[in-house]
Formats: C-alpha cells, sequence, structure tokens
C-alpha cells in the first residue's frame, strides 16, 4: 500500500477528527476507499478509539430509491441513535462511478433528503471529518490519469495545515470586523454583482480540523454565512448534482432569496435543489478558497471549492458555527456549493475595501 494512504489516515484521524482514546467512532467507508479505511482503522487502534464501519455505495442508494414508493421513514430511529451516541464520524469517499443516482426520479432524491433532516443534524453534532481516496473514476471526471490524480490529492491533503491556518486567519478578521461584502466579476454572457451581510456572523477558518470547526480533508477556505443578499451572480465552474453535470448557472436575489435562475446545461437538476424547500432558495455560505496546492478543476466539489482564485456560494443550510449563540440560520435539508472563478476580471470588497482582487488578496501584492 502506497504509505501516503497511511499518513492520509493519521492527518485524518490526529489533525482533523482530533480521535482521543476511548471516543466512539462511525467510519463510513466508500466502495472505493478500502484501502484508506483499512488504513484509518489501524489509525483509529492506534488511538485506542472504539469503530463502527458502514458501507457507503452511491450504486446500492440508487437501488433502493428506485424499489422504494417514495414514502421514506423520517429519521429512521436506528440510525439516528448511532450518531447520537457517537463522538466522531468519518467519511471516506470513493465512488466507482460519479453518476451513479443520474436516473433516480428528481422527487425520489428530494423526499429522501428531507426524511433524512434528523440524521443530518446528528451527524453535525459529532466531530464529522469528510475526506476522499483516490480512484479510477475521480481521475476520469478530472480528466487525468490515475497516476497524476493521485498526486495531486496528495498535494492537497498532506500539507502543512498550521502554517496555511495563520494564513487565512487574515482573511477570517476581515470578514469577522465586516457588515458587507460585495463581489464583482465582469466579461461574459453575465456579469456578477452580488451583495451580501455578513454583520454580526463569524467566519470559520478552515484548517482542516473540527478544532477550527472545519470538516473537510483538504480543506483550505475561509466561510461565512450570508445574509441580505442582493444582485446577480454567474458560477462559470462545472459542478454534477445528484449524477447530473450542470453549467453555468446564473442566479438572481432579491431580498435574500433567489428569485430567478438558469443553467447552461442541468437546469432541471439545478431546479430539484432550490425547490427542495423554502430555504434552498437563500445563501448558506459565502466561501473564499485558500488552498493553492489545489491547482486544476476536477469536478469534486471537495476540492473544487478550496482552490485559490475561486469564491463559492452555497443555497441552502448556513452552519451554527457561523451565527451568534442562540441564533438559528438558514434551514433547509440541502447544502450545494457553487462556484466562480475569480482569477480574472473580478474583486471582492469588504464594507468598500478591496480584499482580493484577481485571485490576488491585498497582503499578497
Amino acid at each position: 500500500m502506497d504509505e501516503r494512504v497511511h499518513e492520509h489516515a493519521r492527518t485524518l484521524v490526529e489533525w482533523s477528527a482530533r480521535v482521543e482514546p476511548g471516543d466512539d467512532v462511525v467510519v463510513e467507508v466508500g466502495e472505493g476507499a478500502h484501502d484508506l479505511g483499512v488504513a484509518v482503522a489501524a489509525a483509529l487502534g492506534e488511538r485506542d478509539a472504539n469503530m463502527v464501519t458502514l458501507y457507503g455505495s452511491p450504486e446500492m442508494e440508487r437501488a433502493h430509491r428506485l424499489a422504494h414508493d417514495g414514502g421514506f421513514d423520517a429519521d429512521p430511529e436506528y440510525e439516528l441513535a448511532l450518531y447520537e451516541r457517537a463522538d466522531a464520524a468519518l467519511f471516506l469517499r470513493g465512488s466507482r462511478n460519479a453518476t451513479a443516482t443520474a436516473d433516480v426520479p428528481s422527487e425520489r432524491s428530494q423526499a429522501y433528503s428531507r426524511a433524512r433532516q434528523g440524521i443530518r443534524e446528528a451527524r453535525f453534532g459529532t466531530d464529522w471529518v469528510s475526506t476522499v481516496h483516490p480512484t479510477r473514476a475521480m481521475a476520469q471526471a478530472a480528466g487525468m490519469s490515475a497516476e497524476a490524480y493521485r498526486d495531486f490529492v496528495y498535494d492537497a491533503v498532506l500539507r502543512d495545515w498550521e502554517a496555511l491556518a495563520d494564513e487565512m486567519a487574515r482573511l477570517k478578521t476581515v470578514l469577522d470586523d465586516g457588515e458587507t461584502v460585495r463581489l464583482r466579476k465582469a466579461g461574459g454572457p453575465v456579469e456578477t454583482d452580488l451583495t451580501m451581510s455578513i454583520a454580526g456572523r463569524t467566519a470559520v477558518n478552515s484548517a482542516a480540523s473540527v478544532a477550527y470547526d472545519s470538516h473537510n480533508l483538504p480543506s483550505g477556505e475561509v466561510f461565512t454565512a450570508p445574509y441580505d443578499t442582493a444582485g446577480v451572480v454567474r458560477f462559470d465552474v462545472p459542478l454534477t448534482l445528484e449524477g447530473t453535470r450542470v453549467r453555468n448557472v446564473t442566479l438572481t436575489f432579491e431580498g435574500g432569496e433567489v428569485v430567478d435562475w438558469a443553467a447552461e446545461q442541468g437546469e432541471a437538476a439545478l431546479e430539484t435543489v432550490l425547490t427542495t424547500d423554502e430555504g434552498a432558495r437563500r445563501l448558506g455560505e459565502l466561501g473564499v478558497g485558500m488552498n493553492r496546492s489545489i491547482d486544476r478543476f476536477t469536478d469534486s466539489i471537495l476540492f473544487d471549492e478550496k482552490m485559490g482564485d475561486t469564491v463559492h456560494l452555497a443555497v441552502g443550510r448556513a452552519y451554527d458555527a457561523c451565527l451568534p449563540e442562540g441564533e438559528v440560520g438558514n434551514e433547509s435539508a440541502v447544502h450545494v456549493d457553487l462556484i466562480t472563478d475569480v482569477s480574472e476580471d473580478s474583486s471582492l470588497t469588504v464594507d468598500g475595501e478591496a480584499v482580493q482582487r484577481n485571485g490576488r488578496f491585498r497582503w499578497e501584492e
């Protein structure tokens, strides 16, 4: 086994999830992530932690949803109890087919998402971390050889996270002190000009560890929970939603809510997301990518949204870590990130002062 797999596992268990002796840990292993699962099991054993394993397969999800009558039970107690009693949950993604659920009817997927909202909340109540093991299917989606893709993944995952956390703290300070963010991007068929309020919010320095309220490995972004959104934004980085390719999304906001939407490809999949519930048409996240070890788009949101020279906005659920104590943010059964490339003809300003132009932060200049 590649030694980097074991290093990945140790980073996940020790730096990201901060697993302690005696912790009860749920490990969901994707169908292509067996090697990482074995390495994580060893790392948990070295920490004297307890482990329950689950098998995560989009093909099995497809089979179940297509055969089911669609009346999914809300938050099955046996699964809910598992996460309510867990200290940590580790999700090791690694699909053999990125489009396995493409033919599942949208209303079936929406019903399933709504029925499992309590389980999602229970997961979020643990020290949870999501990561990926490089598979050939993911390499194909990225347009890379398997060997080159493995190098890409490990460059993004196995880095000096403390040094990056120190750098990202500078942007966190700007966002914590700010009230209004404006994102502008010229050129293209639609020009982006979007304003958002962030007053009273707390930005998260997402340094790939629960100690930073960060739950992805790799990470490398600073994000907050905006509101009172107004204007137009175009997302020019493609993504895959429930197995459907979506390109060049445009959203129009009024009074904090999406009032119009369009996509050059995959508009039906986009509409499925935005009509899941009322909260799906409001923003739950504004994120700025700062991991420059991620140097290309790969059709994986885990990597693409962290890439330097990008800004992403998520429709749907807001994260509690960004909200004042006792305040409830945007609630939804979905949280879908959409990305725009800000490397050219763009600016991100906070209270009228530019913090980033054409992908470069003012302290980098």
